[in-house]
């Protein structure tokens, strides 16, 4: 059966929308680092400040933090304000025989329950009671995966049936509305309006 482009992109977004809908979300971890460190190191709780990112993390700021992009331009926005990875990937890097645990390869939130890699950018996800965060995008693996352990840098690279990259490394956000996040809040999934485009690095 041959679908046009419009029918293929409604499909798609049907099928998107029901396994996030289903698939509940949770915390496992919070984790920060106060300075250019590639590890963060886990909290009971971390506070997540609108506009700005996580309270006590090196990256927090109105404009880029990230030491490559700031040398780029300091001006531009900080689209990555908050760093999230789904623990299904430490669990298939463990399968692999690597030592990989929570906060150690840089991210703020470590979640379970959600195809983080699958939400389309915009994705608005509503932490706890009260925070919300807004997905801007993927996070681009570096070099700095091999120096914390060798060979993880491809371990977090992929190719789909169409040999196009799938970056595995996390995805990106900024706080829309702050507050506490602990281990055990539940995370809920609130799609942006069609078209839904899809994650690219930030």
């Amino acid at each position: 059966m041959i679908f046009s482009r419009r029918a293929y992109l409604f499909i798609l977004t049907r099928y998107l929308e029901s396994r996030v809908k289903t698939m509940p979300g949770i915390v496992t971890a919070v984790s920060i680092s106060s300075a250019h460190t590639f590890t963060k190191l886990n909290q009971d709780s971390i506070q997540l400040l609108a506009g700005l990112g996580v309270e006590g993390d090196t990256h927090l700021g109105t404009t880029v933090q990230h030491r490559s992009r700031v040398a780029r331009d300091p001006h531009q926005p900080n689209l990555r304000q908050v760093h999230l990875i789904h623990a299904e990937l430490l669990d298939e890097l463990h399968a692999a025989g690597f030592v990989v645990t929570a906060g150690q390869m840089g991210e703020n939130l470590t979640t379970r329950g959600i195809d983080l890699l699958g939400l389309p950018t915009g994705t608005r996800l509503h932490i706890g009671n009260e925070v919300v965060v807004e997905v801007t995008g993927l996070r681009n693996p570096c070099v700095q995966l091999d120096r914390f352990q060798s060979g993880l840098m491809a371990a977090v690279l992929d190719r789909d049936e169409n040999d196009n990259l799938i970056r595995k490394a996390g995805i990106m956000g900024i706080i829309l509305t702050g507050g506490k996040v602990c281990p055990g809040d539940q995370i809920d999934v609130e799609l942006p309006p069609e078209p839904h485009r899809p994650l690219s690095p930030v």
